[in-house]
């Protein structure tokens, strides 16, 4: 079985970037807030299950790619 979570930047500022996220890209109801510094994230709900750590790891991936804070995207997993 897949697992899909989709994501979508709602903030930027120097000490941290917040993420919607969710199962599809119309129920992105969770929000997870990552330090720019540090790259760790916590979800605002502090429910840490398996769509948020799916959410953070690809944030974190495309950054590492790209060099700057994905703006969307996805994880199939």
């Amino acid at each position: 079985m897949a697992a899909l979570v989709y994501f979508h930047k709602l903030s930027e500022e120097s000490s941290a970037v917040v993420y919607s996220f969710g199962d599809s890209p119309s129920e992105m109801t969770r929000i997870l807030t990552m330090d720019s510094r540090t790259r760790r994230s916590q979800p605002d709900d502090g429910n840490v299950n398996h769509s948020f750590l799916n959410a953070s790891r690809k944030i974190n991936a495309l950054y590492d790619a790209e060099h700057q804070w994905p703006a969307r995207g996805m994880s199939a997993s």
